[in-house]
């Protein structure tokens, strides 16, 4: 059955999800919306559903389908009018020494390596920190629409890699995994800044940044690259400044 705030997609499906435990919020029960047969979603296609709320994960596009609770919310920055604030600057010129570069999506040691590192640090007990090579590959290497692989290097060392997809309308952000040992470096920040930097560069007007949750310790910091847009009732509408 096609939900009813979607553009008509007569050859997909959509399915809800069994209920699973929240990764974001304690105590939360969460399920999911996922649009198949995923070898029908070409880039077109999951244009359309990332700005009907849908992200993806591998081949699976999925969005936020949780019985009593929208806390999940789409978020994208408005290119054009974002401006850097102090430490988001501060960010940029402390790491003006990365340099970036486009790579294949294929799998190389040197980024799992990275990854489980990142995963450890960051996000230990949460199951990605278990993640096989496998796991790892299917998670971010596998994909059916335009997906883009870029690694920040300092001085030939591996910092920072970051999984992106191309839209019609703008850049979505995947995943992005860096060196956490660098405590202060701010490595998150600073993607986030080259991805929105690349969007203009490219007359891009959006920065897809997945789904900002405002009680969530890992995903509030969305909130931090205004001015943002979140998708809630069907439309998208701007983040109050405050």
């Amino acid at each position: 059955m096609k939900p009813r705030d979607l553009p008509p997609f007569p050859l997909l499906q959509f399915y809800a999800t069994a209920p699973y435990g929240c990764s974001y919020l304690p105590g939360r029960v969460a399920r999911s919306q996922v649009a198949t047969p995923t070898h029908l979603i070409d880039a077109d296609t999951y244009a359309q559903l990332v700005r009907a709320g849908f992200r993806r994960s591998g081949v699976f596009t999925y969005r936020p389908h949780c019985d009593a609770c929208r806390e999940c919310l789409p978020a994208r920055v408005i290119v054009d009018e974002f401006a850097p604030k102090r430490a988001q600057r501060r960010a940029l010129a402390h790491q003006n020494s990365l340099v970036a570069g486009k790579r294949p999506l294929t799998f190389r040691e040197e980024h799992y390596a990275l990854y489980q590192r990142y995963q450890a640090a960051r996000h230990q007990g949460g199951g990605m920190d278990q993640d096989s090579r496998d796991q790892y590959a299917h998670f971010l290497l596998k994909t059916n629409v335009d997906s883009r692989l870029i690694e920040f290097r300092e001085a030939g060392r591996l910092r920072i890699v970051c999984i992106v997809d191309m839209l019609d309308d703008g850049m979505s952000s995947v995943y992005t995994f860096y060196d956490s040992d660098q405590t202060r470096a701010s490595y998150g920040s600073y993607a986030i800044l080259w991805q929105i930097a690349h969007c203009r560069r490219m007359n891009l007007p959006y920065l897809y940044l997945g789904y900002w949750i405002p009680d969530s310790r890992k995903m509030a910091y969305k909130a931090k690259f205004r001015p943002l847009e979140v998708f809630r009732d069907g439309c998208w509408t701007r983040l109050a400044a405050d």
